[in-house]
């Protein structure tokens, strides 16, 4: 086989190989998506086995990240990739980082489940907040997968709207915690869910910064859609 024929069939290779990374990352999404879903059932039902499985799962989303984030070191040590290809790997190693660390946040709300007991003193608002908050939070992991894989800004950008209604819920449940009463238990209880409502909240945000990476992607500049002094 001549250089050339046999540069060109390295190329191929490198870019299926790189296609196959992008389909692996992309993927971590429907593990968080469903991760999520088994959470707030678990929250809802108080279902102290159901959370159990969540955390046991979450090696899936630890595996998955170990592997696409080896093969993405691996082309950048071989191939030396430049221009988009570059881009693309670097906004990939982002994106599969914030899927790892949302399947982490799904870990940290199940863990708070046996720590409230069976049947604990619950406020239905609050819970009914943080349902919605989940809710909210996997429509946002959805969206974050779809505008990375069509490289659509518009939807890239559309996440920190929809991360102001994450944030509007947070501060709810933190305010119901104040206003819950007198009763150690009850009080103990709504400190708790607000530990969730974190969880949930730092998801959204990680939703957020996958949005940045499809930005950069798509125009080789990097920005933060949001930051500290962004309006709530």
């Amino acid at each position: 086989m001549s250089e050339i024929n046999q540069s060109k069939k390295i190329r191929v290779q490198y870019q299926d190989e790189l296609a196959r990374l992008e389909e692996k990352a992309l993927g971590g999404f429907d593990l968080v998506v469903r991760s999520l879903a088994r959470t707030m059932e678990a929250v809802e039902n108080q279902d102290i086995e159901l959370a159990q499985i969540v955390v046991v799962d979450d090696d899936q989303i630890d595996g998955r990240y170990l592997e696409v984030h080896q093969g993405l070191i691996t082309l950048l040590a071989t191939q030396s990739p430049v221009a988009t290809d570059l881009r693309l790997i670097s906004a990939l190693l982002h994106v599969i980082k914030n899927i790892e660390r949302m399947g982490d946040q799904c870990v940290n709300v199940c863990k708070l489940i046996p720590l409230v007991g069976h049947e604990p003193p619950v406020d239905e608002h609050m819970v009914q907040n943080i349902l919605a908050m989940g809710d909210q939070v996997r429509f946002q992991v959805a969206q974050a997968k779809r505008a990375f894989e069509e490289r659509d800004i518009e939807q890239a950008r559309d996440l920190v709207r929809q991360d102001d209604m994450v944030d509007r819920l947070n501060k709810e449940c933190f305010a119901l915690a104040i206003e819950i009463g007198d009763n150690a238990d009850r009080r103990e209880w709504a400190m708790t869910m607000l530990l969730a409502a974190r969880a949930l909240e730092r998801t959204g945000d990680n939703a957020v910064d996958v949005g940045e990476q499809v930005e950069f992607v798509v125009t080789g500049l990097f920005r933060e859609f949001e930051n500290a002094s962004h309006p709530v």
